[in-house]
This record gives structure tokens, C-alpha cells and sequence, in this order.
């Protein structure tokens, strides 16, 4: 009886720390789904999202974007990889919304970031696929 309790106990404990591990649904609205860029895709867009994405994404997202930056091993969230379908896929509005606004290990880009360099981001994460 003793053993039948602990093994409950332990495979309630490795459940729950299963569950946890697990990310949660980053929930967009959908009037941000709809939106569309309003920044042409270009070279010049292009480079001036590079430049962004430079300065304040790559520490964590990496050189190409594979989640592997230098603060990628300190945060609790894994920052993902922006060259697989379940980014790619993402409307260009969720993109820009989840910048935006952010969530636990990553910064909230409103206010920081005009809504142009945004879009211009948005553009180069586009560039990023395999």
C-alpha cells in the first residue's frame, strides 16, 4: 500500500512538473491577427529590421535566429526558433503584436520602438526562414 503511494505521489509530481515545463498560449487579439504590414517588404526595410534586430534581439534570439543568443541559457523562456513553421506561420500582425507587447522574459518594444521599426523588424524576421 506504502509503494502504491509513493508511486502516485512521484507520478503526480513528474505530471505537474510536466505541465509546467510546457509553454503557455500567447494569446493575440484579433484585430492584431488582421492587421497587415504597412511597411513594403525591401532592402531597405530589410536592413533597417537587421539593424533592429541586431541591437535588441539577438542577445537572446541569436545571430539567425535559431534561439541560441548569449542570454538564451539565463531566461527561464526559450525564445523559439523564428525559421520554423510555428513562427513563420504566424500573421505579420502577431509578429509585431508579440513584440509590441511582450511577456515574461521578453521586453515589451511599445514605446521603444516606433511602430515603423516594428514593421521593419517584422520584415527581417521574415528573411530568417530555412
Amino acid at each position: 500500500m506504502r509503494t502504491k503511494k509513493l508511486f502516485f505521489l512521484v507520478a503526480a509530481f513528474v505530471l505537474s512538473a510536466a505541465l509546467a515545463a510546457q509553454p503557455k498560449p500567447w494569446v493575440v487579439p484579433d484585430n492584431f491577427k488582421a492587421m497587415k504590414n504597412p511597411v513594403a517588404k525591401s532592402d531597405a526595410s530589410t536592413k533597417a529590421g537587421m539593424t533592429l534586430y541586431t541591437k535588441n534581439c539577438a542577445s537572446c534570439h541569436g545571430k539567425t535566429g535559431a534561439g541560441d543568443g548569449v542570454k538564451a541559457r539565463s531566461i527561464k523562456t526559450n525564445p523559439g526558433d523564428f525559421a520554423k513553421p510555428v513562427f513563420q506561420n504566424l500573421a505579420d500582425g502577431e509578429i509585431f503584436y508579440k513584440t509590441k507587447t511582450g511577456r515574461d522574459d521578453m521586453p515589451k518594444y511599445d514605446g521603444k520602438m516606433a511602430d515603423d521599426e516594428l514593421w521593419n523588424l517584422v520584415n527581417y524576421l521574415r528573411t530568417l526562414k530555412k
